[in-house]
């Protein structure tokens, strides 16, 4: 009898996975909440209304092609778009509970799914470090500019800055202006020494990432074309206008990511991108009894097995090093959750080991670190979706001596809005110093990863069997 096997998740990490194990012998469903595959890497415009540029949009296009063709051909996948998983119970055998149809609308088929083994492939989102303005209409995490210049070919602005942190920032320009943007500069916070000294450390293992070398000399290639700056230790510490975006404030940083007073220059513009890295949707990893490791990424073994028997892990939910590294742990993670021989996979271990040191090389060199409180001020709004300013989470926190996230939550609201701490959780936990009273209590924990309607509730499927059950 098959091994079945659910990959949630279809992006780089997830289709590697899928065809992995299909490849292995086993029964594969493969969901993703979007309405195509790819993810948020490569994400595309629908068949309905593709482009004949497509390949030169995206790196790496061929290969997702394929993959793409591999999945749709092999009867052994099944897939199911649309499909947000919005639960993980675990009494008994892990159920994965699916609300299947389009966002957000009534109506949507509710499915319990098990399987011998589960693969979480769900990604990362941008962080992005609040700044005065930062709310400001014409403001975008780099990822959001990015999805809409790549998904539906849409510039958010006609004249924008990129800034952050990151190598992520180089292929947000260029998508911009692929777009038909005008990047003024992209602005990295680390400054040249401590870059260098993040990357170049042991230059010799950089070799295993020979790979990313044309890669990275295609987006350089792109900036000197389009005579775009790159200046490192700078940073948006500002955003101005009246009802959107005008203006954005630069500065030089010091080695901390503080300000240095008196470098700060005002560039007039319609759109600020930002991300200062990435934070994992552990989500469901955390539902299913997943531990998380100090870092706060999904702790896994060297065949991506996680602390719950049958359930595996896989891309930037275990650590954020890029498509490489998402692509190889999708195929070992996928492989061996079909009870593939490990002996297998010794080519993707090497490489595995690769892509993990380039992910040390990204934190070492570019992690955030803590002088970018000086970007705050009393008003700065730091949860978006209460309207939670700086000023009064610092001094509820001090008034009430609270120490625990979750009681300065419920007394500020902090973390309590519709996108439930996704923005702002880390960020909360940084200025306040507020820890998490247990594991299941952080920022990335929630009973419900979507929201769901009370009508679905009512309707729900109860009882899984063999990957699927409908009412």
């Amino acid at each position: 009898m098959s091994v079945s096997v659910l990959v949630i998740g279809a992006g780089p990490a997830g289709l590697s996975a899928a065809v992995a194990a299909a490849d292995a012998g086993a029964m594969v469903t493969l969901l993703d909440a979007g309405d195509g595959l790819g993810g948020q890497y490569w994400r595309h415009l629908p068949p309905e209304r593709s482009s004949v540029r497509e390949a030169r949009l995206h790196h790496g296009w061929p290969l997702f092609e394929r993959l793409r063709e591999r999945v749709a051909a092999d009867e052994a996948i099944t897939v199911l778009t649309e499909a947000q998983v919005w639960a993980v119970e675990t009494t008994g055998a892990v159920t994965v509970r699916v609300l299947v149809g389009p966002a957000d609308a009534a109506g949507r088929e509710p499915l319990a799914l098990a399987a011998d083994a589960i693969v979480f492939a769900t990604g990362a989102h941008d962080r992005t470090l609040p700044f005065p303005g930062w709310n400001l209409p014409g403001t975008f995490s780099a990822g959001a500019a990015q999805a809409l210049a790549k998904g539906e070919r849409i510039a958010v602005g006609r004249r924008a800055v990129v800034a952050g942190a990151g190598p992520f920032l180089l292929p947000v320009a260029r998508s911009l202006t692929d777009a038909g943007a005008e990047v003024l500069g992209v602005y990295e916070a680390a400054r040249p020494l401590h870059a260098a000294k993040g990357w170049l450390a042991r230059p010799h293992r950089l070799l295993g990432a020979a790979r990313k070398g044309p890669e990275l000399a295609g987006y350089l290639g792109h900036h000197l074309r389009r005579r775009i700056p790159y200046r490192l230790g700078a940073a948006v510490v500002e955003a101005r206008g009246e009802g959107r975006v005008e203006e954005a404030v630069i500065a030089r940083l010091d080695a901390d990511w503080a300000p240095v007073p008196g470098t700060e220059r005002t560039v007039a513009v319609d759109a600020v991108c930002v991300s200062h890295g990435f934070t994992p949707r552990l989500e469901l990893p955390i539902a299913a009894g997943c531990r998380t490791g100090p870092d706060r990424f999904v702790l896994v073994d060297a065949d991506q097995r996680t602390s719950v028997p049958g359930v595996y892990a896989a891309g930037e939910i275990t650590g954020i090093g890029g498509v490489d590294a998402a692509l190889v742990e999708g195929r070992i993670a996928g492989h061996r959750a079909a009870g593939g021989d490990r002996s297998a996979l010794r080519a993707d271990l090497r490489r595995r080991r690769a892509a993990d040191d380039v992910a040390r090389r990204i934190e070492a060199a570019h992690g955030v670190r803590p002088g970018w409180r000086a970007w705050l001020r009393d008003d700065t709004v730091v949860c978006r979706c209460e309207e939670v300013p700086y000023g009064r989470l610092r001094d509820t926190a001090a008034a009430t001596a609270q120490d625990s996230l979750r009681s300065l939550k419920l007394t500020t609201r902090a973390g309590l809005g519709i996108c439930q701490a996704r923005m702002c959780g880390r960020t909360v936990e940084e200025l306040t110093g507020a820890a998490p009273a247990s594991a299941a209590d952080t920022s990335d924990q929630r009973p419900l990863a979507a929201p769901i309607r009370l009508g679905d509730l009512a309707g729900l499927a109860t009882t899984p069997h063999g990957g699927k059950d409908t009412q």
